[in-house]
């Protein structure tokens, strides 16, 4: 998976430093779904013709931030310089640079202040040490009124993300909390049937028991979303993906064809610390 970090400047969060943003584009989100309703890319697809395959420990790092007022202008700077202040670290595979929308993400009006970065590493060390000593995550932390890191093993993985894909070296956990991320590129002409369709799955993420915590984010302004969430356990992720209206979703996505890529991954938490929404994790 080693390649560039891809991230792109148009992203559904946007940061000042001296006041809220003007005319930011909007974030939709998409609830996460059973695997079987993630197909694989398109073969035609320019970028996903030989798709780079993982191999070795596959972890991902997942950086939730709230950045206070006086540093929303850094913060939007992490996204327009995408992959440079990430060039040195060690073991990165792939990274995306997030925006989220106005109250964690769910809905159309952005957020000035939230974002995410989520990235994929080699081992277990090269993430243990990018959330230890990173001079990027120290940056967050020192300009964030609530941070929340997610250090994750997938268990579970169908899809590819601009082209890579996310190595399962472990098995699924019995018992204890589970995570999963759901990301979409949608296509343009299934757009306004997608977001036609999000708020009542949005709603029912955020109402499903044992849901500790989710979060929408954003690639790309409305084309390229994704969904973040964490569970009590898998009995309760499985029965919100087997909800009427989440369901509902689904089919409709398979049926209309609404990704022209899309990636599901469950994952097992090895580690979970701060906070999100007021909630202290781990």
């Amino acid at each position: 998976m080693t390649g560039r970090v891809v991230a792109q400047p148009g992203t559904s969060h946007h940061s000042k430093m001296d006041g809220p943003a003007r005319q930011q584009p909007t974030t939709r989100v998409i609830p996460p779904a059973p695997e079987q309703a993630f197909s694989q890319p398109a073969r035609s697809h320019p970028v996903l013709r030989s798709p780079t395959q993982q191999h070795g420990d596959d972890i991902a790092v997942l950086i939730l931030v709230e950045l206070k007022p006086a540093a929303w202008w850094w913060g939007w700077s992490r996204i327009v310089l995408r992959h440079w202040p990430l060039r040195h670290e060690r073991g990165l595979r792939f990274a995306k640079a997030l925006g989220s929308g106005h109250d964690g993400g769910f809905g159309l009006r952005p957020s000035s202040s939230r974002q995410g970065l989520f990235a994929v590493f080699a081992s277990e060390a090269d993430a243990s040490a990018f959330v230890a000593t990173s001079s990027i995550v120290e940056g967050y932390r020192a300009r964030a009124r609530e941070l929340c890191i997610a250090t994750l093993r997938a268990t579970s993985s169908r899809g590819y993300w601009g082209g890579q894909s996310i190595g399962v070296t472990a098995e699924p956990r019995v018992g204890g909390p589970v995570a999963s991320l759901t990301r979409a590129s949608i296509r343009p002409r299934r757009a306004f049937a997608f977001w036609r369709r999000s708020p009542q799955t949005e709603h029912s993420l955020q109402r499903a028991p044992g849901c500790r915590l989710a979060v929408g984010l954003g690639e790309a302004p409305l084309l390229r979303q994704a969904t973040f969430s964490v569970w009590d356990d898998q009995a309760a992720m499985d029965a919100y993906a087997r909800s009427g209206e989440h369901q509902e979703a689904i089919r409709a996505a398979q049926r209309e064809h609404y990704f022209s890529e899309s990636m599901f991954v469950r994952f097992t938490p090895l580690q979970i610390t701060g906070t999100w929404h007021g909630r202290r994790h781990g």
